[in-house]
């Protein structure tokens, strides 16, 4: 008998950690634990960022300012791939000294009770973490080698000439960056008008002329049919009767929660398994945190939700957490988009009264060469000048966006914020200024 069970080993390891150090009794139930800390430190966003990093530096060696040509060595990145994510596995199993490690698939099949290859494993509170998985559309015959996922694409050897990347949100974009940035020929297939349809809209005519500058093919508004591998490349069938063959296909068509660890009845599922504010399941005593409750899929928004709910589970009667003020962002080349708190398009759904200040970064004179000519900050208050969110389309604009965070979290007014005397030059600055324009 346990005091909890964790089910997942992606960020839920954090909370089982945590429980530890607290003095109970823990498991952490994981498929192969070989894969602990879960996809984002395997198949997602440390290797993906990573990726990103050393085909930046690629693209910015194509400016005129540089003399020779230089290619990636996708042999030699998969390998400091490899490394960073043992290490990284590594502590982490260094965490979980106290923590007790089960390795195979873990089924909730009744109350305060998990199986594990045939085994009952019984705990008084179950915390469940079971993430998400690719989605692939009806039509598409996936095989893990000429059409990919999420999961294949940062494992290749060797880059394609060309590839159709299926999806507008983030895998999509970033790989699209990636793939462009290291010379590949990048169609960018989108069931949509637009790319970040979400966004403020001069963002997503500025990610459009980014993608394009990169020389991302973009079809909009194509609906894929049917896509299968052949002896000429990958055959796509659109709904609108073309078709066309490419070398290689990753699907980004955004990922489902995983929900298959629930056997019984009392734990309802829906889109992903229902949970209140405090992400306890219709079953009391058992949570899902992360990708599988449907509500945030980001490791980071798993991560404070496990941590939140361990904390109601030692007493420490934590806050709810406002998942509205989990910073999101989309790393593309050369700028990334980031937001926080309410954007634009929610402001406008919700018919909320607001003010908007809208600062362009081709008023800063280092925009040139750090590649930000179609960059903007935009931030948002209500009529009392309080700050209730901002869209950032900068380069590293996840790093940009932390200090409107943190004044969401301190519920700081634009006033106040102004106050701060942002360094020169950097294009904080233009975060300065976005305040006061508000103020």
């Amino acid at each position: 008998m346990y005091d909890i069970i964790y089910i997942g080993g992606g960020l839920n390891y954090a909370g089982a950690v945590v429980a530890a150090k607290y003095g109970l009794k823990v498991a952490l139930i994981e498929t192969s634990l070989d894969q602990l800390g879960g996809v984002c430190l395997h198949k997602g966003c440390i290797p993906s960022k990573m990726f990103l990093y050393y085909a930046d530096t690629l693209r910015q060696s194509k400016a005129d300012v540089f003399d020779g040509n230089i290619m990636l060595d996708m042999q030699v990145l998969s390998e400091k791939k490899s490394k960073l994510i043992e290490n990284a596995g590594r502590s982490i199993r260094a965490q979980c000294k106290d923590v007790e490690l089960i390795e195979g698939k873990g089924r909730i099949i009744a109350p305060h009770e998990v199986e594990v290859e045939g085994k009952i494993y019984k705990a008084e509170h179950i915390v469940i973490g079971t993430g998400s998985s690719a989605f692939i559309p009806d039509g598409i015959v996936y095989d893990a080698k000429a059409i990919i996922t999420s999961s294949e694409v940062l494992e290749l050897k060797k880059l394609p000439k060309e590839i159709a990347i299926y999806g507008n949100g983030a895998i999509a974009l970033e790989m699209a960056s990636f793939f462009a940035s290291s010379g590949v020929k990048v169609t960018l297939i989108s069931r949509g008008e637009t790319l970040l349809n979400k966004s403020h809209p001069f963002i997503q005519s500025a990610m459009l002329k980014e993608m394009e500058k990169l020389g991302v093919i973009y079809l909009k508004k194509h609906v894929i049919v049917s896509a299968k591998n052949t002896k000429k490349g990958v055959y796509i069938t659109f709904e609108d009767g073309t078709s066309a063959y490419y070398e290689q296909m990753l699907v980004a068509t955004g990922r489902k929660p995983t929900t298959d660890v629930i056997a019984i009845d009392e734990i309802v599922v829906n889109r992903g398994i229902e949970t209140d504010a405090f992400f306890e399941t219709t079953l009391a005593k058992h949570y899902a945190i992360g990708d599988c409750n449907g509500k945030v899929q980001l490791a980071h928004a798993a991560r404070a939700q496990v941590l939140n709910v361990t904390m109601q589970i030692v007493g420490k009667d934590p806050k709810k957490l406002d998942l509205d003020h989990v910073v999101k962002f989309i790393h593309t080349l050369p700028m990334s988009y980031a937001t926080v708190g309410q954007s634009k398009d929610m402001l406008e759904k919700n018919s909320t009264v607001f003010k908007e200040s809208v600062v362009t970064l081709d008023n800063f004179a280092s925009y040139g060469f750090r590649h930000s000519i179609n960059g903007a900050m935009m931030v948002y208050a209500d009529e009392e000048g309080l700050i209730l969110g901002a869209e950032i389309l900068a380069s590293d604009a996840e790093e940009h966006i932390a200090p409107i965070a943190m004044a969401l979290a301190g519920e700081m007014n634009a006033l106040s914020a102004s106050q701060t005397i942002m360094a020169h030059p950097t294009f904080s600055e233009a975060l300065e200024r976005a305040y006061s324009r508000l103020g």
